[in-house]
């Protein structure tokens, strides 16, 4: 894909508009709060030190949260602007506004290599109704916009899509390596090519699964994902996550369904494992570590390869991890893999009782010796918890752009961006 990049701009003493991803956890310390965990705001330093530089007046603008169109204290970026004044030394300013005098005001009294944060966008209803006159608004602020919000560039919203029809606009570094790497996974991957699927929910995983199982060798599947395959196996799930129905195109269309079809795709083709054992392309676990629920202790291992009946004490049971017979088998195809895709994690790792599928998981991709890719908040807290976050060629902070990416969908967001 080719987007307006920055290698050539001029932007000595140019005002820059930098649209940035900084939806960062907050943390409550007395009256005030602040920034828990950074890894968005670091991956901004670049085009920051870049500009800087460059002698760039630099404006920055994020969303944080899901505030309801306006102000709530508890989602201010100021905690971000004082982490980037105090972690990181920058000159920075806050303004509690995205739009209005002080915002006018504040962005023209910037000097060379001073930074302005502005308040959550979200705290105006325009911003997700990509509503032009704000956009207008946002842009008469500077003289040059800068996407470096991948993780938002699946919404159209104001500060993403709108603005782009106001300034000259191009894609930061940033936004740029997510684009270059995730193109790679689709376009050129080293075989063998092993997809891992995980997560609470089939509906944001399914698309990158039905667009990139061509290509992938096998996808083990795990998590809540991998009740909808299981059941659409006829293996009985109880009471474990399943996603019903969605509507597309006026017709009902359940996830189940989408899940059959897949494995109906695949259900003649094989891998083979140790040159003899047959594999199904789309392999599900061939056990479980089950409870009552996420909150229980007393757990157990369901075989579900075995096709052992069940019992009436079985029949309020919930999968929440793969099972030990899962763990070695998937362990085994990873250390063979020449690239990996992650994302999602295989079980209710922030549980102790069901935290072993996605801690052994993270291990094997992060031992194994093929260029390795995972993607989303849940799957980087996983890897962060277990100690392998700095184990993986690329990690991914964009959650749900990434698997639309993947899915071969176009993004607003880069679409306004192609050169």
């Amino acid at each position: 894909m080719n987007l307006k990049s920055l290698s050539k701009l001029n932007i000595k003493n140019k005002t820059v508009l930098v649209r940035t991803d900084y939806n960062v956890p907050l943390k409550k310390r007395g009256t005030k709060y602040e920034v828990s965990e950074a890894k968005r705001i670091i991956d901004s330093l670049p085009v920051l030190n870049f500009l800087i530089k460059n002698q760039a007046k630099i404006i920055l603008m994020s969303h944080l949260g899901r505030p309801k169109g306006e102000p709530d204290p508890k989602l201010s970026l100021e905690p971000v602007a004082k982490y980037l004044k105090n972690k990181h030394s920058f000159s920075v300013k806050f303004v509690g506004e995205t739009i209005g005098e002080k915002a006018t005001q504040a962005a023209q009294e910037l000097q060379p290599g001073e930074i302005l944060v502005l308040e959550n966008l979200r705290f105006q209803p325009e911003e997700k109704k990509n509503d032009k006159n704000f956009a207008k608004k946002l842009a008469s602020l500077a003289d040059i916009y800068i996407n470096e919000a991948f993780s938002t560039c699946h919404r159209a919203h104001a500060s993403i899509e709108a603005i782009t029809h106001y300034l000259p606009s191009y894609a930061g570094p940033h936004l740029k390596n997510e684009v270059d790497n995730l193109s790679r996974i689709m376009e050129d991957p080293k075989h063998p090519f092993v997809m891992v699927i995980g997560g609470a929910k089939i509906s944001t995983k399914i698309e990158a699964v039905q667009n990139l199982h061509p290509i992938a060798e096998i996808v083990l599947v795990g998590g809540g994902v991998a009740n909808n395959f299981l059941k659409a196996e006829g293996i009985e799930t109880h009471k474990s996550i399943l996603e019903e129905d969605i509507e597309v195109k006026g017709k009902t269309i359940t996830y189940l369904d989408l899940a059959r079809q897949i494995v109906e795709e695949n259900k003649t083709e094989r891998i083979l494992k140790d040159d003899y054992i047959p594999l199904p392309k789309i392999l599900t676990p061939i056990d479980v570590v089950a409870a009552r629920s996420k909150d229980s202790t007393k757990t157990q291992v369901i075989d579900l390869s075995s096709g052992m009946a069940d019992t009436p004490n079985d029949k309020d049971l919930q999968y929440l991890d793969i099972g030990p017979r899962t763990i070695k088998l998937f362990t085994d195809l990873l250390l063979r893999a020449k690239t990996i895709y992650w994302s999602g994690p295989l079980g209710v790792f922030e549980q102790k009782p069901f935290q072993q599928g996605t801690r052994e998981i993270a291990r094997a991709i992060a031992k194994s010796s093929a260029e390795t890719f995972i993607g989303g908040g849940d799957t980087i807290a996983a890897v962060n918890q277990f100690g392998f976050a700095d184990r993986f060629d690329y990690v991914s902070s964009a959650g749900g752009a990434a698997l639309e990416f993947l899915a071969g969908k176009k993004l607003p967001g880069l679409e306004a961006l192609k050169s």
